[in-house]
């Protein structure tokens, strides 16, 4: 299955603007039931179908206000890559690299985010 690159863009783009201002339950949507979230990739778990995502989500959003814009954009296939500048809490800034991969549907069946702490500008 291969999207143009605009609709997956403007999945991203819906993606982190729920990331900003919605809930747990709506960023869980965007996901297959089975689907793998790993952030970031090699400094932790591999969150594993709805279920754990909900949680890792749940436990961002406990963390404070969240602010995001989309930096770089890149589609190929089935396939995005993108840098986004993630705020949280106004206290921190991080700009991620996140490859997700989607189904036929346009619903993520992975999530690796590339960062680490030295990535991370406190504000």
């Amino acid at each position: 299955m291969s999207f143009e690159p605009d609709v997956l863009r403007d999945i991203v783009q819906r993606y982190l603007a729920t990331l900003a201002g919605g809930t747990a339950e709506e960023m869980v949507a965007f996901y297959t039931e089975d689907a793998t979230l790993e952030d970031p990739v090699g400094g932790g778990e591999v969150h594993i179908g709805r279920q754990a995502i909900t949680g890792f989500y749940e436990a961002l959003k406990r963390q404070g206000d969240i602010a995001t814009e989309l930096l770089t954009f890149r589609a190929g296939g089935h396939e995005a890559a993108f840098v986004f500048a993630i705020t949280v809490g106004g206290a921190v800034r991080v700009e991620p690299i996140e490859i997700q991969t989607f189904d036929s549907d346009g619903k993520i069946t992975s999530m690796r985010a590339y960062w680490s702490e030295a990535d991370i500008t406190a504000l």
